[in-house]
């Protein structure tokens, strides 16, 4: 095991020289249309496809974090395992994750803390080459001053596991809560407009349970956090709710993307 979990989507979702990536996310947030002040979110949900297709989704939420970027120490990353099947959650044994804008240590104590869940197992392989969580990390980057990243991948699990894992970490002020989570795959631009716009519609009301298996690849971390938002008495602000049909791909199939700000 190396200490550091080495990038394994750079230059494929993202741009693998430093100065390229550094530019491409000031575009996406320097695109967003400035707003009134409002109070820093607790929890967002973004999309996790390459930059060209979701990065301007995305930034619409990491865009609200420049007034707390002193402020926040620690980002707890909920995202779903694409490539490798396990039941409950898995965190890594690594102690960082590497980008090409540097590391980001990980904050072990939350991380060992996690694992005393009978659901939750150290599993290196479910983050090894998973980028739900990995392209999250240059937009943290360039936008924080100093953290540390609790980084969840969810397998087959329950909603009621991820609340309780979210629980354990959920902090105050200093812990920001990411999950990671595109919408639709591959229908027409149609039919996803129209799925997508019912996730919203569950994920704006907090209703978890209507969300279904197929309206979004990260369904179980969202329901989660609706659950720990409820709990919470956390209000949900839409920022953005578009697909690759809008970005940067044709309109026959397409991948839809949404972002939320949770305070």
């Amino acid at each position: 095991m190396e200490a550091s979990r080495k990038p394994a989507f750079a230059g494929i979702f993202y741009p693998l020289h430093r100065h390229v990536l550094r530019a491409a996310v000031h575009r996406f947030l320097d695109a967003q249309t400035p707003g009134a002040v409002a109070q820093p979110p607790k929890a967002i949900i973004v999309p996790h496809a390459g930059l060209e297709y979701s990065g301007s989704v995305a930034a619409s939420a990491y865009a609200l974090l420049p007034p707390a970027a002193e402020q926040i120490e620690r980002v707890i990353l909920f995202g779903p395992s694409h490539h490798v099947p396990f039941q409950g959650l898995a965190t890594p044994s690594h102690t960082a994750f590497d980008t090409p804008l540097g590391r980001v240590p990980v904050d072990l104590r939350t991380v060992a803390g996690l694992n005393r869940l009978p659901f939750v197992d150290v599993l290196d392989e479910a983050h090894r080459w998973e980028h739900a969580l990995e392209v999250q990390l240059p937009f943290l980057q360039e936008l924080l001053r100093s953290f540390s990243i609790v980084p969840v991948a969810v397998g087959h699990a329950a909603p009621e596991e991820v609340a309780e894992a979210l629980e354990i970490c959920w902090g105050g002020n200093e812990t920001l809560v990411v999950v990671s989570s595109d919408l639709t795959h591959y229908l027409d631009y149609q039919s996803a407009q129209r799925r997508d716009a019912a996730t919203a519609r569950a994920i704006e009301s907090l209703h978890p349970e209507e969300i279904g298996h197929d309206d979004a690849c990260g369904r179980v971390a969202i329901q989660g956090l609706l659950a720990s938002a409820r709990a919470h008495s956390q209000s949900v602000t839409r920022l953005d709710l578009r697909n690759s049909g809008d970005t940067a791909g044709p309109r026959s199939e397409v991948v839809g993307y949404g972002a939320w700000a949770f305070r």
